[in-house]
């Protein structure tokens, strides 16, 4: 890592180079993003009703289970994810109002909103407060204390991954702290009512309801169903998982982040994100979060805008001597593999190398 360390006075003028240019696209925003999400909703509808009309059509089956992907992807990346985010409430549209959208998803989106927005993206990468370090299953860093449970990190990554939007529905429940002592199972009473609603949704429309409607094709519509919700699942994993764990993506303690200014929390943001290199379609279809430091530094801003101010984004890292790490998806997958396994094991007797000082501001 050779990102250099930054004084106080340094972290201040980064600071207000980010708040300028986050108020310069605010202002800028207007009918082309509007247009744009309205598009993408649109073409999302489309390929969900030519998904389920293919059907009906047996021989089109593997036509169907693509389109119906490509619709709850869109549908889970570029639009439930980035309006949740409140990207576009300044439109006034209710269909895009990040207070009472519901995405295709079992995750409940209040639920989503708290652990994710609130707590992930407030506590990016700081160990022992954001939760999105593991999953409370997975051992991602090398701070988290090794155990021989930890042995199975691969088997818990592929199941993660597998039933990534049920993982992402237990989140809250903190099983992990409820095996540990640390959290009563008392404490998730008011979450419970919750899950099992969106539980019960979910699965009476894509597991029930469609398949009911296609008749003696039920059980091809069910399959296709549940495949399309595991290729959603794989492909939300990765993306999210290429934007957040691979080399170069750095972890914090919590007494490095106290009293932390507005400079250093964008800081963070960059040390602790990764990019993924790509052309436009796959940036719509990650949701642009394969621009996953823009998304942390700005993430109220519309994603459409991320591959527009990328640019100056890096150019002022390298000005500061901030890291700013990309890579293509091949690469950031196999940075993540090897960092998952690598993890499995316990940690090598040899000293390890103390975590890198360019994180820890100077003081004045």
């Amino acid at each position: 890592m050779t990102t250099t360390k930054l004084t106080p006075d340094q972290l201040d003028e980064f600071g207000k180079e980010m708040d300028a240019l986050r108020q310069r696209i605010r202002a800028d925003l207007g009918e082309d993003d509007a247009a744009y999400i309205r598009g993408i909703v649109k073409r999302q509808q489309q390929l969900e009703v030519l998904g389920r009309a293919l059907f009906y059509l047996p021989p089109a089956w593997p036509l169907a289970v693509a389109a119906l992907s490509a619709s709850k992807i869109l549908e889970n990346m570029e639009i439930g994810h980035n309006v949740m985010h409140g990207q576009y409430d300044w439109m006034g549209d209710p269909h895009l109002n990040s207070r009472i959208y519901e995405w295709d998803n079992v995750c409940p989106s209040e639920q989503w909103k708290y652990s994710h927005n609130y707590i992930h993206h407030t506590f990016t990468n700081i160990l022992g407060k954001d939760r999105d370090i593991g999953y409370g299953i997975l051992r991602m860093d090398e701070d988290q204390k090794w155990h021989p449970y930890y042995l199975g990190n691969p088997v818990y990554a592929f199941l993660l991954m597998v039933f990534f939007e049920w993982g992402v529905a237990l989140h809250d429940l903190e099983v992990e702290n409820i095996v540990r002592g640390t959290r009563k199972l008392e404490e998730n009473k008011a979450l419970h009512a919750g899950i099992m609603r969106k539980v019960r949704r979910q699965a009476l429309k894509d597991y029930l309801l469609f398949p009911a409607l296609t008749g003696p094709n039920f059980w091809l519509t069910f399959v296709g169903n549940a495949t399309a919700n595991l290729v959603r699942n794989i492909w939300a994993f990765n993306i999210i998982f290429c934007g957040h764990f691979p080399a170069g993506a750095e972890t914090f303690s919590q007494e490095e982040c106290e009293d932390e200014s507005r400079g250093h929390w964008y800081y963070r943001q960059i040390l602790g994100s990764a990019n993924i290199s790509g052309g436009r379609l796959f940036h719509i279809m990650s949701g642009n979060l394969s621009h996953q430091i823009e998304h942390h530094l700005f993430p109220d801003l519309p994603a459409k805008r991320y591959p527009e101010i990328a640019p100056e984004v890096r150019e002022i890292c390298a000005r500061y001597g901030i890291e700013y790490t990309t890579g293509p998806l091949r690469k950031q997958l196999a940075s993540v593999a090897r960092k998952i396994c690598r993890l499995a094991l316990p940690d090598r007797t040899a000293p390890q190398p103390e975590r890198p000082e360019a994180v820890r501001p100077l003081a004045a």
